[in-house]
C-alpha cells in the first residue's frame, strides 16, 4: 500500500466514524484501527487529527485542478473548479458535516483550517487565470471565499440527489462576486470578468458552516 492509498483509506475511515460518533469522538487511532491500517505509519502520516480534514482538503484540491482540457471564461472556470470541491466533499458527506458541526467548538482547528482556506482559494483563482498578488488580489481571494462559504453552507443543507440548490447557490455567488468588466491582472487573454465584491455578505470564514480546506501544494 503507497501513501496515497494509505492516506485514503484512514480518510474513509475517520469520515464514517466521524459521522457515527461526531468529530470530537474521533481519534486517528479508532480509525486506522477500524480500516486495519498500521498505527506506526498513521501517526507519521497523521501526526494530528486535524490531518485528517488537511488531507481532505488536499485531495479536493487535486480533483479541482485536474486539467481537462475545458475552455472557457474565468467565472465559467472558477465554477468547475468549485463544484469539483463539492463533489469530493459529497463522497464524504455525513463525516463533513459531523466536522462542521464541531468547528465552532475548536477555534484554534477553525483558525488552522480557515487560513488553508484561503490557499486553497488562491489556487482556484490562478487555475482560472486570474492573478492573486497585490491589493487586487487579494480583494478576488476574499471574493471568491465569500462565494465559497455561502455555497458550503447550502451544500450542507441540500440533500437533493443532484446537488441542484448547491449549485444555483453557486451560480449566483459567483454572479454577485465577478464584475463583467476587464480587470488588470488577468492572465486569461480576453478574459472580460474579474473578482470583484459580494454585495451583503461578510467575507470572514464562518467556522459553524465553512470547512476551510488546505491547498493541493
Amino acid at each position: 500500500m503507497d501513501n496515497d492509498q494509505f492516506d485514503d483509506a484512514l480518510l474513509r475511515s475517520a469520515m464514517e466514524r466521524a459521522a457515527l460518533y461526531g468529530w470530537r469522538r474521533l481519534t486517528v487511532v479508532d480509525a486506522a484501527r477500524d480500516a486495519g491500517l498500521s498505527l506506526d505509519v498513521a501517526r507519521k502520516r497523521f501526526p494530528f487529527k486535524a490531518n485528517i480534514l488537511l488531507t481532505l482538503g488536499r485531495l479536493a484540491d487535486e480533483a479541482a485542478l485536474v486539467d481537462d482540457g475545458s475552455t472557457g471564461t474565468p467565472r465559467e472556470k472558477l465554477f468547475d473548479l468549485l463544484m469539483r470541491r463539492i463533489d469530493v466533499f459529497q463522497q464524504y458527506r455525513a463525516g463533513v458535516r459531523a466536522a462542521l458541526r464541531a468547528l465552532p467548538f475548536d477555534p484554534p482547528l477553525a483558525l488552522l483550517l480557515g487560513g488553508a482556506t484561503v490557499e486553497s482559494m488562491k489556487w482556484m483563482l490562478s487555475a482560472a487565470g486570474l492573478e492573486v498578488g497585490g491589493l487586487a488580489g487579494a480583494l478576488r481571494v476574499q471574493a471568491l471565499l465569500g462565494a465559497w462559504t455561502v455555497t458550503l453552507r447550502a451544500w450542507d443543507k441540500d440533500d437533493s440527489m443532484d446537488m441542484g440548490t448547491t449549485m444555483a447557490t453557486l451560480d449566483k455567488a459567483l454572479d454577485k462576486a465577478l464584475r463583467f468588466s476587464a480587470l488588470p491582472g488577468s492572465k486569461t487573454a480576453g478574459a472580460a470578468e474579474g473578482i470583484g465584491g459580494l454585495d451583503g455578505h461578510d467575507f470572514s470564514t464562518d467556522p459553524s458552516v465553512d470547512l476551510p480546506l488546505e491547498p493541493s501544494a
